[in-house]
């Protein structure tokens, strides 16, 4: 059967071009990229609710899966916590698979097609951001934008961790936070009464009566179609782990609209998330004063929209304006590369931090989607966790009833946001942070039980941490939700519990 080229090779020719001294390392790191990839998606194929696996069978060399057209499947026994590239090859009816998105194409499930050639896409991009590393780095970088770009492997547990569809070789070189890149952000003039604003819209990006809007230039090509003479002045900014957020050099950071599909979503910016945005900061500012100084939240300075997901921008803080002197604010996802998570006594201290912040929250009323990239910790000058700083409040869920409970008045908040839905509000913490955030930062299952075994006893036994405890771990099935197009929400699978009921 003709196969058309895969995104390895047309990588690699781009590249060619464009890069031509990367080549070499970037055919090196491929391997490795494709275990990485293979990796993750087993874990989905191992967990998720995929309605075309019919049984799954562990035994004394692994697990296997048998489908629902009489296949069968066969890999090692999947550890859903680890962040390791442990999984080389898996054989569906004997035949050897090293390639993830040949090994979808060859299961012809439905909706597979495009997945597969995301998955190609992952293992391409990934190996292209590990060719592009600079093996001497700094232990402790002084700007806040510099730990962002350390994350070069993406999400921990997503197949689509490093996909970038519609991103040319040199597109992804000028714009991933990976590949250090400045990138200059242009405006677009649009009437402040064509406009939604929350917040305080600066002065400096304001013409008369027009506002100024900061615009991505893969948005500003790709999207508005608007030709570079259209811009006014340009803004230099480093892009964060998030690819369309960016560190402006005053400080503040932009979060911009970008109509491009990373990992599994659009990341442009909603009228409805713009609109409810300084509301939800306030608010926020609010809850994180009951944590008796152990969560700060970042403000939103001002958002703006031209009535249009594909047209606005949010500022905000800078996390940094959160450290004190010695300290360093650190995302969740880049804890890895301190190399301090190996220590048991240091993971155990960041996940009694983390518990009894998200916890608390969540008793008052709030589910933070506390995953890696939102989740930041100040570190001590000596490397301990001291404090947690949140961002991006677009996806909490806020429950009403529960906020009553503790007499915290309900802010005007409308739509998804708003739940007293338990299941909804538990997944949306315990599957950012204990199945992402702390899963990703411990690095694997055992080292996720010791930690959680360590502080459980310390914490307040509230209903929530009994479901905790005694229940499946929830997590996004994110394999699942590229496999049903069309189907609004997110999708959900259950993990064995890292902890049993015996450790109370």
């Amino acid at each position: 059967m003709h196969r058309p080229p895969s995104a390895e090779a047309e990588v690699a020719a781009e590249l060619a071009d464009v890069r031509p001294e990367l080549a070499s390392r970037y055919a090196a790191e491929l391997p490795g990229a494709r275990a990485a990839v293979l990796t993750r998606l087993w874990r989905a194929l191992a967990h998720e609710p995929l309605p075309w696996i019919a049984r799954r069978r562990p035994g004394r060399h692994g697990l296997t899966l048998r489908l629902t057209d009489g296949r069968r499947l066969h890999g090692p026994h999947p550890d859903p916590y680890s962040t390791a590239a442990y999984v080389t090859a898996v054989r569906l009816d004997g035949t050897p698979y090293d390639d993830p998105a040949r090994l979808l194409t060859d299961l012809a499930v439905p909706h597979g097609t495009s997945f597969a050639a995301e998955l190609g896409h992952s293992v391409a991009s990934l190996a292209l951001s590990r060719a592009g590393q600079d093996a001497h780095r700094e232990q402790w970088p002084l700007l806040d934008w510099e730990w962002e770009q350390r994350v070069v492997d993406g999400h921990p547990f997503h197949p689509n961790c490093r996909s970038r569809p519609g991103f040319s070789v040199a597109e992804q070189l000028a714009y991933g936070p990976e590949h250090g890149p400045v990138v200059r952000l242009g405006t677009v003039p649009v009437r402040a009464d064509e406009c939604l604003v929350t917040g305080a819209w600066p002065q400096g990006m304001r013409d008369g009566e027009r506002l100024l809007i900061p615009v991505h230039p893969w948005q500003a090509e790709h999207v508005l179609k608007r030709p570079h003479d259209s811009y006014g002045d340009e803004m230099a900014a480093h892009p964060l782990m998030s690819l369309r957020t960016l560190a402006l050099p005053e400080g503040p950071h932009v979060k911009t609209a970008l109509s491009a599909r990373l990992t599994s979503s659009v990341r442009d910016i909603s009228v409805y998330s713009i609109g409810l945005s300084a509301t939800l900061s306030d608010f926020a500012a609010t809850l994180a004063a009951r944590t008796d100084g152990l969560l700060h939240v970042t403000r939103t300075l001002g958002a703006a929209t031209a009535h249009s997901p594909d047209l606005a921008a949010v500022l905000r803080e800078s996390p940094q304006e959160y450290a004190g002197h010695g300290e360093r604010v650190v995302p969740v996802a880049a804890l890895a590369t301190t190399g301090l998570p190996s220590s048991p006594a240091w993971l155990a201290g960041f996940t009694r931090l983390a518990l009894t912040v998200g916890l608390r929250l969540l008793e008052l009323g709030v589910a933070l989607e506390a995953h890696g990239q939102n989740l930041l910790v100040v570190l001590s000058p000596s490397g301990s966790p001291v404090r947690l700083v949140y961002r991006d409040l677009a996806d909490i869920r806020v429950s009403p009833a529960r906020l009553a409970r503790h007499g915290i008045a309900m802010p005007e908040l409308t739509g998804r946001i708003v739940t007293d839905d338990v299941t909804t509000l538990r997944r949306k913490l315990f599957g950012s942070l204990v199945a992402g955030a702390l899963a990703g930062t411990a690095g694997s299952g055992a080292a996720l039980r010791g930690a959680l075994e360590s502080v459980v006893r310390d914490l307040p036994g509230t209903p929530d941490l009994v479901a905790l405890l005694d229940e499946p771990l929830p997590t996004k099935a994110l394999t699942l939700m590229r496999l049903v197009p069309g189907t609004p929400g997110d999708q959900w699978a259950k993990l064995p519990n890292p902890l049993a009921t015996e450790v109370f």
